[in-house]
């Protein structure tokens, strides 16, 4: 029987590998790692996402666009849950278009929290001249737009029934976006030639890509005593870029198990009406 659990499990270790592959393209292999909002009961650290944000305010900001996320976002529960009037004051350091003045002339004024991130660049050809002619990509939806599944590791051992290989594969399944995103910022590798106006990467096809190394040590000044290295930095707005692409992650986790429950409790009175319903019916 273990034989078999064991058969099973491989095929459908395989199959979920395969199917992660297929559907991200092929590519680096990307190294999986562990994350507080991985699996079924996935949660966000309001610490890192704090953190996150400070990295891509002060890093990432400059050059990529967040049109999806508003800065009220960021004070609402689920998210780094900052305090409103440090936002305000964060928000008010963004300007945004305002009305029109008496003689139709656009103005500009400062952000509120109802206002969006404004956009780094006035256009796409700014965008691309700022960039070595690339466009850098919005990041509201960065950390979902690469596909697939970073699964258990085929390799897991010792794999001792199907119950315990569903378990493990329900309770680290998480998204790869993450995993690549994390690969990227800390794959730069600056010993290998690349062609000029680019830069060699061991995570992005192809390997070159525009976007000069964004971060090195101690570039962002944290104040609560995490390290301040190039690993933590890529974990840290990695993390908060999860959480713009998923914002409502923790109440579909949390809402999901519930109904998991709901069903298995309603599955067990199903079978417990069954059987009494027929225990005096002859077979």
């Amino acid at each position: 029987m273990k034989s078999s659990f064991r058969s099973i499990a491989a095929a459908l270790t395989i199959a979920l590998s395969t199917g992660g592959a297929m559907a991200a393209g092929v590519g680096p292999h990307l190294e999986k790692q562990d994350w507080t909002f991985g699996g079924i009961f996935g949660h966000f650290d309001r610490g890192q996402l704090q953190r996150g944000f400070q990295v891509y305010k002060e890093i990432c900001a400059g050059c990529h666009s967040m049109d999806l996320v508003a800065f009220r976002n960021l004070v609402e529960k689920g998210g780094p849950e900052f305090d409103e009037a440090a936002i305000k004051s964060i928000a008010a350091e963004f300007e945004v278009p305002g009305e029109p003045d008496e003689d139709g002339e656009p103005t500009v004024r400062p952000a509120i929290l109802a206002d969006r991130f404004p956009a780094p660049f006035p256009n796409e050809q700014a965008a691309r001249a700022s960039n070595n002619g690339a466009m850098p990509p919005d990041l509201s939806l960065i950390a979902k737009a690469r596909t697939g599944v970073a699964g258990p590791d085929v390799h897991v051992e010792p794999l001792t029934d199907l119950t315990r290989f569903i378990w493990h594969t329900i309770t680290n399944y998480q998204e790869s976006g993450p995993d690549y995103l994390h690969a990227l910022l800390t794959g730069y590798n600056e010993d290998k030639e690349a062609p000029e106006g680019q830069y060699y990467n061991e995570a992005f096809p192809g390997n070159f890509l525009s976007m000069a190394p964004p971060l090195s040590d101690e570039l962002v000044e944290y104040t609560d005593g995490t390290p301040m290295t190039v690993e933590q930095y890529s974990r840290d707005v990695t993390a908060f870029l999860m959480w713009t692409a998923e914002p409502h992650l923790e109440a579909r986790k949390r809402i999901g198990f519930q109904v998991l429950i709901f069903l298995i409790v309603f599955a067990g009175l199903l079978y417990a009406s069954k059987r009494k319903l027929w225990s005096n019916v002859d077979h």
